[in-house]
């Protein structure tokens, strides 16, 4: 569903999360698809397209489906807790949304997200950490090892086979998978299944299940948690706890890659919510909440930073940490230490 007057836009088609028929012109597409990023992968494999390392690990965060999988959370738990563990790390991002995507750009807390991009302004204002935008992320990695990080991580980065990795993680919705396993614009595949198991980590973005809870993952697959916090007034103030909201109707507004995930999130306290889901990094305007009902909006982290020009105090921001084993962890260090510390 859409909200408000705005200008609607297409979300996935149905087809890549059901058994409905692939329409023909889909799937010839995606078998042209196919067939040049599988020719892309040759071409770096075989050395004829020249990858470029940064010098300084590189730990790439990605998932082979279009969309989102809970990335821009797992990165940020990464970058803090290599922060704890004495690393100084650093983000390289392209920063989708950005009104100029052509040039590189130091993300910092106070960047604008039409200047920076909404996911790189939020992983910018929760870690602290160094952070650049460019769709060059091996340039990107190159910039923040100059700037004194000693760690890379690259977000959203799989499919950048220009940036030399050491280290893969598979981001995966638990609920969603592969959809109809078909590759784009048939489903919402950028690589076949087999992709995914060539990276060192898997790691299931299981949203809110209880903890301990690691119903949908399997063997060599982590579980991720995505805990929820206290929301947030958009305009600043007090925090409020989400259970408050129990009992009551709310907007729920979400323009992620699988808005469902943040309203299920919401049902599961006892919120009774109106949906309104947009198209992932969606722009948005305030006639975009010219709802009919005035009650309290919850959004996401990354819908909200892109809400404070025009928010009121009825504007909520919902913060989500991913929680992960501790064995993670500990696996993930150990194969970190295994690249080697300059």
């Amino acid at each position: 569903m859409n909200a408000g007057p705005g200008p609607r836009r297409e979300h996935q088609p149905a087809y890549w999360y059901s058994e409905l028929p692939v329409p023909v012109y889909a799937r010839v597409l995606a078998a042209v698809y196919g067939a040049l990023s599988g020719m892309r992968r040759w071409l770096y494999r075989r050395g004829l397209l020249r990858r470029r390392h940064p010098g300084v690990p590189v730990l790439v965060v990605g998932n082979i489906t279009a969309g989102g999988a809970g990335k821009t959370p797992l990165t940020i738990a990464l970058a803090q807790r290599l922060q704890q563990e004495g690393w100084t790390p650093g983000i390289a991002s392209r920063g989708y949304g950005r009104t100029d995507a052509s040039s590189a750009f130091w993300v910092g807390a106070t960047t604008a997200p039409t200047v920076g991009g909404d996911e790189p302004v939020l992983m910018a204002r929760r870690t602290g950490v160094r952070l650049r935008a460019d769709r060059d992320r091996a340039a990107a990695a190159e910039a923040l090892a100059k700037a004194g990080c000693d760690i890379v991580l690259c977000d959203d980065g799989l499919q950048h086979y220009r940036l030399q990795r050491d280290i893969e993680i598979e981001v995966v919705d638990g609920a969603r998978r592969y959809g109809n396993g078909r590759l784009l614009p048939a489903g919402p595949l950028r690589e076949l299944p087999a992709r995914g198991r060539d990276c060192d980590f898997r790691v299931i973005n299981v949203a809110n299940a209880p903890a301990g809870d690691v119903k949908g993952t399997g063997f060599g697959e982590w579980p991720m948690r995505l805990a929820t916090h206290d929301a947030v007034p958009v305009l600043g103030g007090r925090p409020r706890a989400l259970a408050s909201f129990a009992g009551q109707r709310v907007h729920a507004v979400a323009g992620i890659g699988n808005p469902e995930r943040f309203f299920a999130m919401l049902r599961a306290l006892d919120i009774a919510v109106v949906p309104h889901a947009f198209a992932d990094h969606h722009r948005y305007r305030a006639e975009d909440f010219q709802f009919a009902s005035p009650l309290p909006v919850l959004m996401t982290e990354k819908d909200a930073v892109k809400c404070v020009g025009f928010a009121t105090d009825a504007f909520y921001s919902i913060p989500v940490s991913a929680e992960l084993p501790e064995a993670f962890w500990v696996s993930l260090m150990d194969r970190i230490g295994q690249v080697g510390k300059p």
